[in-house]
């Protein structure tokens, strides 16, 4: 039987309770060997998930196998095109939801950022068309980033090796629920925040001077996460090898 020992539980929570936490106030999010159990930061971040639509029914499918090849098939190179940045704090994957946590101090940082989500909806394309090559069931995904200012802490059990950083504040909880809405009610897959779009669309103007690339989102009204913008974009060579049956 489970023993819980509450009188040493009732002094550890004293301990932390009575203990004075210092928060640091700036742009960047640091590496996890800054962080303590008597500190946090408060800085920027951008996040993005990754969010399967109608999970439940591909997970009832009695062929198993089947509904393995498509999940890692996705999560797979999802990961890959989040992972690689030095501004990555945290990448994980939370049931059917795929999702990354970065610093993004500057603009430019998060238009990176946003990048990373133009790489993920085009790869979904070739994704399905492999999945359709062979008789697999084909996917949609929501992919939502927000962008805020976050108080991030370390939290779990101190001294026995349980413990993460817990994000407090818009930009996760924004990402989460706006993956929610893409590719639902017929919006498009993207769905960013008013704060991650401001930040990144004049840079993204720029590397597209040619192009109305406003013209390339709709803005929505706040449903009770905030204004947000929806799009569709693609990486065109990305595309273009799709179209061409991924023809070297």
């Amino acid at each position: 039987m489970a023993i819980y020992d509450y009188i040493k539980g009732k002094e550890r929570i004293e301990e932390i309770l009575d203990n004075e936490l210092k928060v640091i106030e700036q742009d960047e999010v640091p590496k996890d060997s800054s962080f303590t159990f008597s500190n946090g930061y408060y800085s920027w971040v951008s996040a993005i998930f990754v969010d399967i639509r109608d999970s439940s029914k591909l997970f009832a499918d009695g062929d198993k196998e089947k509904v393995s090849k498509v999940i890692r098939s996705f999560t797979s190179e999802v990961i890959e095109i989040l992972r690689g940045d030095d501004n990555l704090r945290e990448i994980g994957i939370r049931g059917d939801c795929v999702y990354a946590i970065f610093t993004t101090p500057t603009e430019k940082d998060i238009l990176e950022v946003a990048n990373k989500t133009f790489y993920i909806n085009t790869y979904m394309k070739m994704l399905n068309k492999l999945l359709c090559d062979r008789s697999l069931p084909k996917i949609k995904v929501g992919i939502g980033m927000s962008t805020d200012k976050e108080l991030v802490i370390k939290a779990g059990r101190k001294d026995v090796g349980i413990n993460s950083k817990v994000w407090i504040g818009k930009a996760v909880t924004r990402a989460s629920n706006f993956s929610s809405l893409g590719n639902k009610k017929g919006n498009s897959p993207l769905v960013y925040s008013s704060c991650s779009y401001s930040n990144f669309v004049e840079k993204l103007q720029e590397r597209n001077e040619d192009k109305d690339v406003k013209g390339w989102f709709k803005y929505h009204s706040d449903e009770g996460d905030g204004a947000y913008y929806t799009a569709n974009i693609v990486k065109t060579d990305f595309n273009n090898w799709i179209k061409e049956w991924m023809k070297d």
